[in-house]
C-alpha cells in the first residue's frame, strides 16, 4: 500500500498512541519523527555540546548514526547502535527538545532521514510539520488537537513528581517554541482535517482516523475503476446497458 498519513499536533494531543492504533489496524508501517529530534538532543547532551548555542549543535548534527524502527507494535529509535527509547523520553531531553529541534541543520538532517524511510508509503508518519514540509504530498493529513487541560492531563499521567500546572506550562512554553521557530514551525497544512481529542476516548479518535483514510482510500478505488473504465472504453456502471 502507497498510503501516507501524516498525523500532526501539539504535545499531549494523542498523536502517538493514535498513529500506531491506526497503523497497526491498516497494516501500515509507523515512524515517530519527535523520537528522532529527542534522540538528537540525547546525543548532544550525552556528547556535552551547549544545546542552547545553535551554532554549536549544527557543527555536530551529522554525527550521530540514527536509525528509526517502523513495526507500530514495537517501534525503536537507536544512536550508534544504542537502544534510547527510554532515556530520550527523560526530563532532560524533554527541557531541551525544542531548542535542539529548531536548528535548521538539524532538521535538514533528520527531515532528509523521514522523507527516506517513508519511501513509497504504506506508513503513519506523526511530528509536527509532517503535512506542511515533511510529506505534503501525503494522502491523508490529520491535525490533532485538545483543550490544555486534557493535553496537561494526559502528559502528567505519564510523568512522576510533576504538577499538573508544571506540565501545562511546559507544554505551553514548548507549543510557542515549535509554533514560532523560523524553519518548520508547528502548523496545520491548509488540507488538514483537524481532530479535536479534548472529549474522545482513544478508541474514539482511532475509529475516526480510520474513517478519513477509508473514505480517501474508497475516492481512490472508485477513481482507478473509473480510469480503468476510461482506457478501455467501458461505459460508467450507470450507463452500462445490462
Amino acid at each position: 500500500m502507497t498510503l501516507v498519513i501524516a498525523m500532526d499536533g501539539p504535545s499531549g494531543s494523542g498523536k502517538s498512541s493514535v498513529s500506531k492504533g491506526v497503523a497497526r489496524a491498516l497494516g501500515l508501517r509507523y515512524l515517530d519523527t519527535g523520537a528522532m529530534y529527542r534522540a538528537m538532543t540525547w546525543w548532544m547532551l550525552r556528547e556535552g555540546v551547549p544545546v542552547e548555542d545553535p551554532a554549536a549543535v549544527a557543527a555536530r548534527a551529522a554525527e550521530p548514526e540514527m536509525a528509526s524502527g517502523t513495526d507500530p507494535a514495537a517501534p525503536t529509535i537507536t544512536i550508534d547502535g544504542v537502544d534510547v527509547s527510554g532515556p530520550i523520553r527523560g526530563s532532560e531531553v524533554t527541557g531541551a527538545v525544542s531548542a535542539v529541534a529548531a536548528v535548521p541543520a538539524v532538521r535538514e538532517r533528520l527531515v532528509a532521514l523521514q522523507r527516506e524511510i517513508i519511501g513509497a508509503g504504506g506508513i503513519v508518519v506523526e511530528g509536527r510539520d509532517i503535512g506542511t514540509v515533511v510529506a505534503p504530498d501525503a494522502q491523508v493529513k490529520i491535525y490533532l488537537t485538545a483543550s490544555a487541560e486534557a493535553r496537561a492531563q494526559r502528559r502528567n499521567a505519564e510523568l512522576t513528581g510533576v504538577t499538573i500546572t508544571a506540565t501545562q506550562a511546559d507544554l505551553a512554553r514548548r507549543d510557542r517554541l515549535d509554533s514560532t521557530r523560523k524553519v518548520d514551525p508547528l502548523a496545520q497544512a491548509a488540507d488538514a482535517v483537524e481532530v479535536d481529542t479534548t472529549s474522545l476516548g482513544l478508541d474514539e479518535v482511532i475509529e475516526e482516523v480510520l474513517r478519513i483514510a477509508r473514505k480517501h482510500l474508497a475516492a481512490a478505488d472508485g477513481d482507478s475503476a473509473s480510469q480503468a473504465r476510461s482506457r478501455t472504453g467501458e461505459p460508467p456502471h450507470e450507463e452500462r446497458d445490462e
